[in-house]
C-alpha cells in the first residue's frame, strides 16, 4: 500500500526535522515547507496530500491564511501548531475548519497519535455507509451531507461529529464520550472544543440544528421527534 503523504509547514527547521523524523518512523511520507507561500505551492502542485501540519506564526504568509486558502479548495485534515495558548486562537482555528489544534511545546508522540487517529478514520470509511434521519443524509464514502435534499458544506471534524450523533440517535452522550469517540485519543482540553463545534454545526444545519439537543451539565443528544 502507498504511504500516506503529510505536508509539514514550519519556519523552524529543527521543529520540521523533529516532526518529520517521528512521522517517517511511523511509515508516513513527509513533504516540508518553510513558510506559508511555499506550503501553498507544494499543496497545489502535489497530488494526494492526506494531511497538513501547519504552524501559525510564519513569514510571508501565516498559518491562518494558508488554512483559508486550502479550505477554499479542499477538506484535507489540518492540524495547527502554535506557540500561543490563547483561547481565541483556538476558537479561530475551529472557525476556519482546523481539525486539531496543538500548542507548543508538545510531545511528538502525541502529535503522531493524533495524526494516526485522523487518518485511520479517513481511510476506513466504508464505501456503502449512508446515514439518514430527520431529513439529514450523510454519505460517508462521498463525504457529503444533505439537509432536506440541499447539500451542506461541513469541515472534516463537523462531519465526524454529525456522523457520530446520527449513529447514536436518541442516546445521551457526555462530552467526555464524544471527545474519546470523535477525537479518538485522550484529549488535553476541555468542553469548549465540543461546544464550539456543535455551535458551528447547528448553524450550518439551519432548523435541523435543533435535532442536536443540549443536555445541561452532561453533553448532547441527537433526537428525531
Amino acid at each position: 500500500m502507498d504511504k500516506l503523504r503529510i505536508l509539514v509547514v514550519d519556519d523552524e527547521s529543527r521543529m520540521r526535522k523533529l516532526v518529520r523524523d517521528f512521522l517517517v518512523k511511523s511509515n508516513y511520507e513527509v513533504l516540508e515547507a518553510e513558510d506559508g507561500a511555499a506550503a501553498l505551492d507544494i499543496f497545489f502542485e502535489t497530488e494526494g496530500i492526506d494531511l497538513v501540519i501547519l504552524d501559525v506564526m510564519m513569514p510571508r504568509m501565516d498559518g491562518w491564511q494558508v488554512c483559508k486558502e486550502i479550505r477554499a479548495y479542499s477538506k484535507v485534515p489540518i492540524i495547527m501548531l502554535t506557540a500561543k495558548s490563547d483561547e481565541r486562537d483556538e476558537l479561530l482555528g475551529f472557525e476556519l475548519g482546523v481539525d486539531e489544534y496543538i500548542s507548543k511545546p508538545f510531545s511528538p508522540k502525541i502529535l503522531v497519535a493524533r495524526v494516526e487517529a485522523i487518518l485511520r478514520r479517513t481511510s476506513q470509511v466504508s464505501a456503502d455507509t449512508v446515514l439518514e434521519a430527520g431529513g439529514i443524509r450523510i454519505d460517508k464514502a462521498a463525504h457529503s451531507v444533505a439537509v432536506d435534499g440541499q447539500p451542506v458544506e461541513l469541515s472534516y471534524k463537523e462531519f465526524e461529529l454529525l456522523s457520530y450523533f446520527m449513529e447514536n440517535k436518541g442516546i445521551a452522550l457526555s462530552r467526555e464520550k464524544i471527545l474519546n469517540s470523535v477525537w479518538n485519543y485522550d484529549y488535553f482540553g476541555d468542553a469548549r472544543t465540543i461546544d464550539t463545534h456543535v455551535k458551528k454545526l447547528r448553524s450550518k444545519m439551519g432548523e435541523k440544528g435543533d435535532l442536536i439537543k443540549t443536555i445541561w451539565g452532561m453533553g448532547y443528544k441527537f433526537e428525531v421527534e
